[in-house]
């Protein structure tokens, strides 16, 4: 750390000339296998409150897209994997479980959105202590949380699908991809704060190294455990699931051996004051990913009425979007790291111009995702299945969706850039009661569409949620936000 930094005096400390931050925006992301150790010292800063922002938002933003396409990566051969083997049944069944683990991983959001907020904000005023502290406190925080959701989901697992009325092929697959998925929240868990902790004292490049080596391992183990090959034991759609929980464990174990070698984190049962913190941050939006996935749920009880090509087609479109939308995390991830070191600095204008400047980045790749999936919509499904029912379905939900790819990248990155500020309610607010919207108008539309009526429910709500970020960010009550 640099020594200029020590003869300031307290109040304008505000931020740390070389140390940038991003932020654990969560979702599917991130892994590690071997212990590749990048010193601190050694990794190229980017001063956020004083570097060209462009410079700022590349150094930051493409470590981070690049962990996240990986960890798409990943998943999209998983999808293949099941698509391809157990079948379309299969698809069904990673689908209609993916909602549950969303809910499972909002709460881990709470944590490590809470986390980098309070983190990036404590080292931006050079209170690089307090920050490694509060990390050690929400890893104990978390890994609690973790351990209730593993026994509280394993106990529901059977209601969980009865809730979606799945057909009994379905829900089979599905009780062993979630049952076993259940059983990793713990290490999941940790995790996230492992990853948000990094990202938050800026560093974005020790997660990338690890990730490369991890998801290189696990694209080759995901076969072998699914398939049985070279003598292991053949565990079908279970073991899609131990592959994903276990690469993130060893990078949950492996990241925080190397928090500890930087002195990043502290050791210690969390603190009240510190959990209402994390908490009051995070939880706005952990709710708003939490109701998301039970309003899914329900749209998805109305696909079920149409059959399991719906439902693949269903899994099939996310994992599509996922390419994008973890560029959009990515982006979201630079953006909330900037801001919230410049509101700590007291530069509010150039909070303000960094998200805007990182959603227009981003939004032109949306542009080109859009283009392909109208061209190739075919062709994108059939990487998945070769049912054709499934991809005629597939398509159609691809050809739909293309419109709001548009708009997914400003939704995704200012929602980011809002968690930076501390700024969580009204975004929970805005998203929530759009998503909520869904479940009447899909199923009127259905009712006289079908399958169309659904896609394009998902797909204007999507445009909204976008147009919604864009005017509370436009409207600038988040730069008066304290953390």
């Amino acid at each position: 750390m640099s020594d200029a930094r020590e003869t300031l005096p307290e109040q304008e400390t505000a931020r740390p000339p070389e140390d940038d931050s991003a932020a654990a925006l969560p979702l599917n992301p991130r892994e590690g296998v071997l212990p590749v150790v990048i010193p601190e010292e050694a990794i190229p800063r980017a001063a956020l409150a004083t570097d060209p922002l462009p410079r700022v938002i590349a150094r930051l933003a493409l470590p981070a897209i690049g962990s996240n396409l990986l960890m798409t990566l990943f998943v999209t051969v998983d999808l293949y994997w099941v698509g391809t083997r157990v079948g379309s049944e299969g698809l069904a069944a990673v689908t209609t479980s993916v909602f549950w683990v969303w809910i499972v991983i909002s709460i881990a959001e709470m944590v490590s959105i809470g986390l980098t907020a309070v983190a990036a904000r404590r080292h931006g005023e050079g209170k690089h202590a307090d920050a490694a502290q509060t990390v050690g406190e929400a890893l104990t925080y978390s890994l609690v949380l973790g351990t209730l959701i593993a026994i509280g989901g394993t106990l529901l697992l059977d209601l969980l699908f009865a809730a979606m009325q799945t057909s009994p092929e379905v829900t089979e697959l599905g009780r062993r991809y979630l049952g076993t998925y259940l059983l990793g929240a713990p290490l999941l868990y940790g995790f996230f704060v492992v990853d948000a902790a990094f990202r938050a004292s800026g560093n974005t490049r020790t997660p990338f190294v690890l990730l490369v080596i991890s998801v290189s391992v696990t694209i080759v183990l995901d076969p072998i455990l699914i398939l049985g090959l070279f003598g292991a034991p053949r565990l079908g759609i279970a073991g899609a699931a131990i592959a994903t929980v276990g690469t993130r464990g060893v990078a949950f174990l492996l990241g925080l051996a190397l928090l500890h070698r930087l002195g990043l984190v502290r050791f210690s049962l969390p603190r009240l004051p510190t959990v209402a913190t994390i908490s009051r941050i995070g939880l706005p939006t952990a709710m708003t990913g939490i109701l998301f996935s039970l309003i899914y749920v329900a749209i998805t009880r109305v696909a079920t009425d149409f059959g399991t090509p719906a439902l693949a087609a269903l899994g099939i479109g996310h994992r599509v979007e996922s390419w994008l939308y973890m560029v959009g995390v990515g982006g979201g991830a630079a953006a909330a790291a900037i801001v919230g070191q410049n509101l700590g600095a007291r530069r509010p204008e150039r909070a303000a111009q960094a998200g805007w400047m990182t959603t227009g980045f981003a939004s032109s790749l949306g542009l080109v995702m859009a283009i392909v999936q109208l061209a190739f919509a075919e062709e994108l499904a059939g990487i998945f299945t070769d049912d054709p029912a499934v991809v005629l379905e597939g398509a159609s939900y691809l050809r739909i969706v293309a419109v709001s790819q548009l708009f997914l990248c400003a939704e995704v990155v200012l929602e980011g850039a809002l968690g930076g500020a501390g700024d969580t309610v009204p975004p929970m607010l805005a998203s929530t009661t759009i998503t909520l919207a869904r479940i009447p108008i899909a199923i009127w539309a259905a009712s006289r569409w079908g399958t169309a009526g659904i896609w394009w429910t998902i797909s204007l709500t999507a445009v909204a949620r976008g147009v919604a970020m864009l005017i509370l960010w436009r409207g600038g009550r988040w730069q008066r936000k304290s953390v």
